[in-house]
């Protein structure tokens, strides 16, 4: 019978759980047990030589080296041929992948970061890359603190800028270091269960639907995420959930129904029961304690993704296009798809499109309004758009889906 998987906090700081990154400092004279990522992370090595396993392949790593951990990613140090000394800096992956996109101007080329990371995660670094990287790690251990030393820190002026700005330092030296490196074949689909689990948790995932995806039964994918990780499909879903829940709390004002309408819980009261099981907090009191939006990340395209959501929630009533949102927020339509599609898993329109279906519903459910009035009321200029946009989400008509409210067939969302 194969061990269960440890899994790291999905918290980024335990001292300070809003905190964008920590910095702190291991050591490891021996092999250790694999562990699953919620948050992304690097490890600096600063001595010593191991063997390490990262979604199932091996790389032989030293001093000098870069690794980068992704997401919902399993590591392991799988020998240990001299004692490692490396510094880790855990960090808020999206937040430091946009700021990185923000200054990325060249044609407005897509920067492949974490296409980049995930096929090549290992750097082995030049003699005046390490010198650099060290250098970075310095002024992140004085920005942060040492997690682990557990003393008091307080934080320098405009630290959270600071930190941003390192992070992408980090990110881009990585890029440059392993863009010519040799790239390894990919890992098996079974190591990445956990990868595409995290990047589609918004869905209304299924097992079966993820035996399609990876080709096997819904017994053997429902073993498999048991023996990485001890919990069960569900529990794992909800735990991955959870997480980008708490980042939502920090970076948006989204009410707890908008928040499950957009990471697939059932309603409010599914979202708020999840989050206090697992955080042992209200959704409320955790908003109240941790947000700290203008000291998180003082620059707001490095929040696109959450600022993005957050307009189309709080303007979709209005005339809205993917060109007019795009010129708003500075970047391309292809960027803003993109962009959506990474943090709801629908492009713009789509995603525009289910939030005015959504609304037209309740409004179908609960007041008198002509199919027209509710048309217009949530943004479309014409009933037969409308209609047939609620087709594309509701599988029936608006005045079929009043009826059948009505008359009791089917429940209002």
């Amino acid at each position: 019978m194969k061990k269960t998987i440890a899994m790291q906090s999905i918290v980024r700081s335990q001292l300070d759980q809003s905190q964008l990154c920590s910095f702190d400092r291991k050591v490891a004279s021996a092999p250790s047990s694999p562990v699953i990522h919620p948050n992304a992370c690097f490890w600096l090595i600063r001595g010593g030589k191991a063997e390490i396993l990262l979604q199932g392949k091996k790389y032989a790593v030293g001093r000098g080296d870069l690794v980068s951990i992704l997401p919902w990613q399993i590591s392991q140090i799988a020998a240990v041929d001299d004692p490692i000394q490396y510094a880790v800096v855990v960090y808020h992956f999206d937040t430091a992948c946009h700021a990185a996109r923000l200054f990325h101007t060249a044609s407005d080329e897509c920067l492949p970061i974490e296409e980049q990371m995930q096929r090549c995660p290992v750097a082995h670094l030049s003699a005046q890359q390490a010198a650099d990287v060290e250098n970075i790690a310095h002024i992140l251990r004085r920005e942060l603190g040492v997690e682990s030393s557990l003393s008091d820190h307080a934080e320098p002026l405009y630290s959270s800028i600071a930190t941003v700005s390192l992070l992408v330092n980090l990110i881009i030296l990585f890029l440059r270091a392993t863009s010519n490196q040799p790239q390894p074949a990919q890992a098996p689909d079974d190591q990445e269960i956990l990868r595409y689990l995290y990047l589609h948790c918004n869905e209304k995932l299924t097992l079966q639907k993820l035996a399609d995806i990876f080709y096997c039964g819904k017994s053997t994918i429902s073993n498999r995420i048991m023996e990485m990780t001890g919990l069960s499909f569900f529990d794992l879903l909800n735990e991955m959930r959870v997480g980008k829940t708490a980042n939502y709390l920090l970076y948006t004002d989204l009410t707890l129904k908008e928040l499950a309408e957009i990471l697939g819980y059932v309603d409010e009261s599914h979202i708020s029961k999840v989050f206090a099981a697992r955080l042992g907090t209200k959704l409320g009191e955790y908003r109240n304690t941790y947000q700290r939006v203008e000291n998180i990340c003082q620059i707001e395209e490095s929040r696109l993704g959450y600022s993005l959501v957050n307009y189309v929630y709080r303007n979709y009533a209005s005339d809205l296009s993917a060109r007019q949102t795009a010129q708003k927020f500075g970047i391309s339509v292809e960027k803003l798809n993109r962009t959506m599609l990474y943090q709801t898993e629908r492009n713009f329109e789509e995603f525009l499109g289910l939030i005015r279906v959504n609304r037209a519903c309740e409004l179908l459910a609960c007041t008198r309004k002509t199919v027209l009035d509710i048309a217009l009321d949530v943004g479309y200029h014409n009933q037969k758009t409308f209609t047939r946009n609620f087709l594309k989400y509701r599988q029936m008509t608006p005045s079929a889906y009043r009826a059948a409210v009505q008359n009791g067939s089917l429940q209002p969302d």
